[in-house]
């Protein structure tokens, strides 16, 4: 039995070398996992209207410190937000707008 493609060959190589490779698929799988963790997603919530310590984030949205900071580990190692730090507390805040455009655009196509 004969395969019937609609693509061109030329066209069908064309995609096939504009996929990305398997190492930055996966880099891709990881960073839209942040966005699968509604936890997460409230405090990119939060992020995105004003930097924030552990404990403002804590008492805000009614969630212990200790799952706060592992939280925001995770988004800090993907490069989703970053911190400063003022005397002892450390000051989260997202490393770019996108994330928050990202979001939005979300929520208006669901």
């Amino acid at each position: 039995m004969q395969k019937f493609l609609l693509l061109s060959e030329r066209n069908r190589r064309d995609i096939i070398s504009a996929l990305p490779h398997e190492r930055e698929i996966l880099r891709l799988a990881d960073y839209f996992q942040n966005f699968s963790d509604s936890t997460r997603i409230k405090i990119l919530t939060c992020l995105s209207l004003s930097s924030m310590c552990v404990n403002d984030l804590s008492t805000v949205l009614g969630i212990n410190q200790t799952t706060v900071s592992h939280q925001l580990k995770q988004l800090k190692d993907q490069g989703i937000v970053s911190y400063k730090r003022e005397g002892k507390i450390l000051i989260y805040s997202l490393t770019s707008n996108s994330v928050n455009d990202m979001m939005m655009y979300a929520l208006n196509v669901i």
